[in-house]
């Protein structure tokens, strides 16, 4: 918790709440910790975990991936893509959009058309793995949240989201 209270100014209320459950929060930070290691860009990752988030519904991890992905530097046209579920225009990172998609829907039963169509994307077998681990780690928060009902923090607030504002995939 003072790590992250260090690294973003604030221990966000998500963060709170896990803390219930030591191993909660810990695994949580190891994840993210462990899936910023990937070859993957900030922009990359945002769009697994954000393309996670709407799947599941949460409110409270959309917005604080909104901040996030605004401080970062993630492209204005492909955060708006990934709050409504809306393709992003940049051919290869539709394809990580729709693969983080089929992970999330399918429960990690792709069919090989599906992986060869993301090969074919120029990402790489890895990368069909960290998409795995992208999810995985939104599994922990996001599955958390309906639970724990965190309110958003201020840095959140402006960026509030709900499902309403998604469309189909």
């Amino acid at each position: 918790m003072k790590a992250t209270k260090e690294k973003v100014g604030f221990v966000p209320n998500l963060m709170a709440t896990m803390a219930e459950s030591p191993v909660l929060v810990e695994s949580y930070l190891t994840l993210m910790g462990l899936f910023d290691k990937t070859d993957l860009s900030e922009t990359e990752r945002q769009i697994i975990l954000m393309t996670n988030n709407r799947l599941n519904g949460c409110t409270y991890c959309m917005a604080a991936h909104t901040a996030v992905s605004k401080m970062s530097g993630v492209d204005e046209a492909v955060i708006r893509a990934l709050r409504t579920g809306s393709p992003i225009d940049d051919p290869k990172l539709e394809a990580l959009r729709v693969f983080a998609a089929i992970i999330h829907e399918t429960r990690g039963h792709p069919t090989e058309e599906q992986i060869e169509a993301f090969l074919a994307a120029e990402y790489t077998k890895q990368t069909v793995l960290e998409v795995i681990v992208g999810t995985s780690l939104k599994v922990l928060s996001n599955y958390t949240t309906p639970i724990t009902t965190p309110s958003l923090d201020k840095p959140f607030i402006q960026f509030a989201w709900d499902s309403k504002m998604a469309s189909a995939t």
